[in-house]
């Protein structure tokens, strides 16, 4: 399968210390197995010219309190709280200048963010999603990406998860109803 680098963006999914590092409070080690294969993903998308997105997801404290029904601290405990380490991109995973950061506060990364406008901007097509948690943030982001008519491809060895149940229902239900699900020895970019 290949990508026009002129239209292609590697999206990185929430790969940060608190879900990758055994010291953050949401650790699995199925998310730290992911950084080497998506820092190789992420290199070859250098390499190309594409472009590469960092997702953060950022917690205030108080980004809960008075809530009727969505918590995710009641859910997952406080995690990736504002202003801590926890929040910061794995050190593996070092964002370059021109790499677009997004701050979320929630598991889809195009909610509230300024993902979707930054992408048409630069001509993005087809997205390259990986990350973690399979079936949490890269799941809702890749929906979301193909209900805004992008083309999201799920780079299935490059996601991370708590249970490896829970990445294949994901990438199951990925290729099933709204995107792609492809191995990293799948794609290639177009050499202009």
């Amino acid at each position: 399968m290949e990508f026009d680098p002129d239209h292609a963006a590697v999206v990185v999914v929430d790969m940060q210390n608190g879900f990758c590092h055994p010291d953050g409070s949401l650790y699995a080690p199925g998310s730290e197995d992911a950084i080497e294969p998506v820092s190789r993903l992420v290199e070859r998308a250098r390499e190309a010219g594409a472009r590469v997105v960092f997702t953060r997801d950022v917690h205030p404290p108080e980004q809960f309190e008075g809530n009727h029904y969505y918590d995710e601290f009641e859910r997952w405990g406080e995690h990736v709280v504002e202003g801590t380490w926890e929040t910061e991109i794995v050190e593996e995973l070092p964002v370059e200048a021109d790499d677009h950061v997004v701050t979320k506060h929630t598991y889809d990364a195009f909610y509230n963010t300024d993902l979707e406008g930054w992408l048409r901007a630069h001509g993005v097509r087809d997205l390259l999603i990986c990350g973690t948690l399979a079936n949490v943030c890269v799941l809702h982001t890749a929906g979301s990406a193909g209900l805004r008519d992008f083309r999201p491809v799920v780079v299935e060895d490059a996601v991370g998860h708590i249970e490896e149940g829970h990445r294949e229902y994901a990438l199951e239900h990925a290729d099933w109803l709204f995107g792609e699900v492809r191995a990293m020895d799948e794609i290639e970019f177009a050499r202009p």
